[in-house]
């Protein structure tokens, strides 16, 4: 399978070091499946008046052999997730997580959650509709060095 990473910059040994801890799936590298997603996040680079480079990635992966954690919706399990994450308290040992992305209108929602504007379940029931834009977090080094393998970076 393909994804795709943009970046300020040509990532051809990506590392879980350089990751914020408190994003949606906690430390990692995240990628994309979705070409066009990659290619539109570049825009905030630019915007920065930075370079924005597509990093794209061949991922081998045998499920059996790793602790992946999938999310197919925007759930309540998926809500805790991203809150627990956010927050800097995530304690899992998941090598990859899979799941929706918090989109502009998606972070709007979880920033309204997150204050106590609204309940998990209004939050999800203003999600229902949404398709989630699905992102992979490789968590672990071993599995980044394992089934990631760079092999195109392109200047948007």
């Amino acid at each position: 399978m393909i994804l795709y990473h943009t970046s300020n910059m040509v990532i051809k040994s990506p590392d879980t070091e350089h990751s914020r801890i408190d994003l949606d799936f906690g430390r990692g590298f995240y990628l994309t499946t979705m070409r066009q997603q990659a290619v539109d996040y570049g825009r905030r680079f630019k915007l920065r008046d930075e370079e924005a480079w597509l990093n794209s990635f061949q991922f081998d992966l045998e499920p059996s052999q790793w602790n992946i954690l999938q999310f197919d919706s925007y759930s309540r399990e998926w809500l805790y997730f991203i809150s627990k994450c956010r927050a800097g308290k995530d304690d899992t040992d998941y090598d990859l997580v899979i799941g929706g992305i918090a989109n502009d209108k998606v972070i709007r929602t979880l920033d309204r959650y997150f204050k106590g504007e609204i309940s998990a379940e209004q939050a999800l029931g203003l999600l229902k509709y949404e398709k989630p834009n699905i992102q992979y977090c490789i968590r672990s080094q071993i599995m980044l060095d394992r089934c990631l393998t760079h092999f195109e970076s392109i200047k948007l």
